[in-house]
């Protein structure tokens, strides 16, 4: 069990019961972060919007329903606003600037507090991404060649050996077994004339879907698969089944794709 800092008196430490639960607080502090990168200070300044003062409430009470109103990390941030670093003479502008960016790094650093406490939470629970491996549905294609891997430790190299087996069975279900890697994957889904569609290809709506979907086959090959031929970068369990888990995706959607002629 790791060591507690002392609580000032008064403060109650947010408890976690489940890992759920905190992925679920961490996703709400993603917003912020979201809002905090779409602010723009320039506008604000010179139109007085008043976004200001909404993005300072939003984090705020983002903080308090996260880790509830007598948190330590509510009491240090329930008074957080943009125009900290203001001084005599500064641009309106620079300091919303300046506010924006130590509201991105204190949600920062919450978010990082979270993952800490769920990974405190996995340890304390004796349980590991591993555990629910089993309980992914995963594609046949991607299972079969990277449960026993990853089961066994060696979480990259199951993550390298589902990226050559999405390939292999693009290359079955299209018949183009004389073509790799991009190409093979800019030709088969191509949005003007794919081999395979995901779609009815009847209106613009489907060709974006279409080449939405071609670039993230393309992304896969290109940082996935060739990366892992040389070397895959290590990483957390959890990464892992979560690369896992996108190619299974790909290989449902592969599945799913209608041949053309």
């Amino acid at each position: 069990m790791p060591n507690r800092r002392p609580t000032p008196s008064g403060l109650e430490v947010k408890v976690f019961a489940t890992v759920e639960e905190i992925e679920q607080a961490v996703r709400k502090l993603q917003r912020r972060i979201d809002d905090v990168n779409s602010f723009n200070p320039m506008a604000t300044a010179m139109f007085r919007t008043g976004a200001d003062e909404v993005l300072a409430s939003d984090i705020s009470n983002s903080i308090r329903e996260v880790f509830g109103p007598n948190s330590p990390e509510f009491d240090e941030h329930q008074h957080f606003n943009l125009w900290g670093g203001s001084g005599v003479g500064t641009p309106r502008d620079n300091v919303l600037e300046r506010g924006r960016s130590q509201a991105r790094t204190i949600l920062h650093g919450l978010v990082k507090r979270l993952r800490e406490k769920g990974e405190d939470l996995l340890q304390d629970t004796g349980k590991s991404p591993a555990s629910y491996f089993e309980r992914l549905n995963l594609h046949p294609r991607i299972a079969d060649v990277a449960r026993e891997l990853f089961l066994d430790g060696y979480h990259w190299e199951a993550v390298f050996a589902a990226s050559k087996a999405l390939i292999n069975y693009v290359k079955e279900r299209s018949g183009k077994h004389d073509l790799d890697g991009a190409p093979l994957i800019r030709t088969v889904f191509s949005k003007n004339a794919p081999i395979l569609a995901f779609n009815d290809q009847k209106d613009q709506v489907d060709q974006d879907e279409q080449e939405g979907m071609m670039h993230l086959f393309e992304g896969a090959v290109m940082a996935i698969r060739n990366p892992g031929g040389h070397s895959f970068p290590e990483g957390p369990e959890q990464r892992a089944i979560e690369y896992i888990s996108m190619l299974s995706l790909l290989a449902f959607r592969t599945q799913e794709a209608k041949r053309r002629p």
